[in-house]
């Protein structure tokens, strides 16, 4: 990216990705385009493909539930063009990596909010705890557990008790136990892979 180009983005994005310092922002930027270079996405001129982004959450944060990184990746897609624009790369960033945990409520109800009509349904419960679970073959019907998990998660959110959890009820339960957060399955960093990310990414996070 041109300097004459980089400069005005970098000022913008130091405004809008408040997490994150100058310096930093320009590391992302430079990241970006690094990946980019190296990534087969079809939108390689503008931005990450779906397929690209999702790699990137595997390799650098060990996401493997691809129904999940696939609604990460709708998440920071804000503009809804299937492309992750470096704008949307460096604001999603701030936000998963170093969220408030208003924030970080707001993300994680997007994402496990599957049809994004505003709730998470029992059906949304289900299949996201099916395929984050793990099978055990001795099992004669997983099904029959993953419905005895979902009623317990609508039991300990669903605080109107509507029969499905509304923004307004998983804020309130998250901030009564925040390990509610990613009930749902993993959709942020854990700690170790977060540390590392900015270990690789911001240089002067290497010096003693």
């Amino acid at each position: 990216m041109s300097k004459k180009r980089l400069q005005p983005l970098v000022e913008s994005l130091s405004r809008s990705a408040k997490h994150f310092n100058r310096g930093e922002v320009e590391c992302l930027i430079g990241l970006f385009d690094t990946l980019l270079g190296s990534s087969y996405s079809r939108f390689a001129a503008v931005g990450f493909d779906r397929g690209a982004f999702c790699d990137a959450l595997h390799r650098d944060f060990g996401m493997t539930d691809s129904a999940l990184t696939n609604r990460v990746f709708c998440t920071f897609d804000r503009d809804n063009d299937n492309c992750i624009s470096v704008v949307e790369w460096v604001e999603g960033l701030s936000v998963f990596l170093r969220g408030t945990l208003e924030e970080r409520i707001k993300y994680c109800f997007k994402v496990y909010d599957l049809n994004g009509d505003g709730y998470i349904s029992r059906e949304e419960i289900f299949q996201m705890l099916k395929n984050s679970l793990l099978k055990q073959p001795s099992e004669e019907d997983p099904d029959e557990g993953i419905k005895d998990l979902v009623d317990i998660a609508l039991k300990k959110m669903d605080c109107d008790h509507d029969g499905k959890i509304s923004f307004a009820d998983f804020e309130e339960a998250v901030k009564k136990e925040n390990l509610l957060l990613e009930a749902f399955g993993q959709c942020l960093p854990d700690l170790k892979s977060t540390m590392a990310f900015e270990r690789r990414t911001f240089p002067e996070r290497r010096k003693p």
